[in-house]
């Protein structure tokens, strides 16, 4: 393995895992050992080919063969799939990024609790609605006495929606609604998810409907202020397109995410903001490794 980085693999090389690949391959700090996935046929890995990089369609098999040969693992799969793959990763005490809504490890949002991640085997990343979102009801809890009602729509463009999110809606929603619970301590939250087939696609939107006890309305704008500045130090293309406001007593927020292009369409932000945070935790979990052994 190469001293000065970190070695990871990626299991799935659908949509999402084609453009973390390209992420990954940009670092100065990360290695890119495998790109796995099930399919000899898939496109993913035919990039991945092109690209120097060793692939198989041996899946989780191959990961176990050479398990000696990466750091840390990128699951890009399915909710399902993770299950059954984080038994081998937790007997063999690899560190596992999950960027599906299994939502069996413990959910990190990197501008929120990143370092949180010492000392766990698994990483759950929520859903792109949860990276999004997250990062904002977070601020909202810090200046508000109590939110009774937390609710949050993402749009997302139809292209954007691959096999596994189709698939996995409920876990999505399920998972989403879990970590807005958690960083918010609302006594209420719903998510919501809408696939707009609108061409050209229309770029990942998120949008933040709550009803609080707060004092002064400045602090919730200075809070939303900051954290949006926090999540921009790893995803450049997210911005507020509605700054917060208040109408009737409810506090409306949103928010959309451009993707980088490195593999997708930029309108793609939901897959790109997923994969900036688990470049984001893959090189802070780094950096700790290192620490520990020198």
């Amino acid at each position: 393995m190469n001293d000065s980085r970190t070695t990871v693999a990626i299991i799935g090389p659908g949509n999402i895992g084609t453009d973390l690949m390209c992420k990954v391959l940009e670092s100065e700090d990360l290695s890119l050992a495998f790109v796995v996935g099930r399919n000899p046929k898939s496109r993913g890995l035919a990039i991945a080919k092109e690209r120097g990089v060793e692939t198989s369609a041996d899946g989780i098999d191959f990961l176990q063969a050479h398990s000696d040969a990466y750091d840390i693992v990128f699951d890009a799969t399915d909710a399902y799939a993770h299950v059954e793959h984080n038994a081998f990763f937790s007997a063999s005490g690899k560190f596992a990024v999950d960027l599906t809504p299994a939502c069996i490890g413990m959910a990190c949002v990197p501008s929120v609790n990143l370092v949180d991640v010492a000392g766990q085997q698994n990483v759950s990343l929520i859903t792109c609605g949860g990276q999004a979102s997250v990062p904002l009801v977070h601020a909202l809890r810090q200046v508000t006495q109590q939110i009774d009602y937390l609710e949050v729509v993402s749009t997302i463009a139809a292209a954007s929606a691959g096999i596994a999110t189709r698939e996995n809606l409920n876990n999505y929603l399920m998972t989403t609604e879990r970590a807005l619970s958690r960083f918010s301590a609302a006594n209420a939250v719903k998510a919501i998810l809408n696939i707009n087939p609108a061409e050209p696609g229309v770029s990942m939107q998120t949008t933040i409907y709550a009803y609080a006890k707060f004092g002064d309305f400045s602090e919730i704008e200075d809070a939303i202020g900051m954290a949006v500045a926090s999540v921009q130090e790893y995803v450049p293309g997210f911005q507020i397109v509605l700054a917060p406001v208040l109408d009737a007593g409810r506090i409306t927020v949103s928010v959309t995410v451009q993707g980088s292009g490195h593999y997708l369409p930029i309108y793609a932000g939901n897959l790109d903001i997923i994969n900036c945070a688990a470049v984001a935790v893959a090189k802070h979990r780094g950096r700790l490794t290192r620490s520990i052994q020198s």
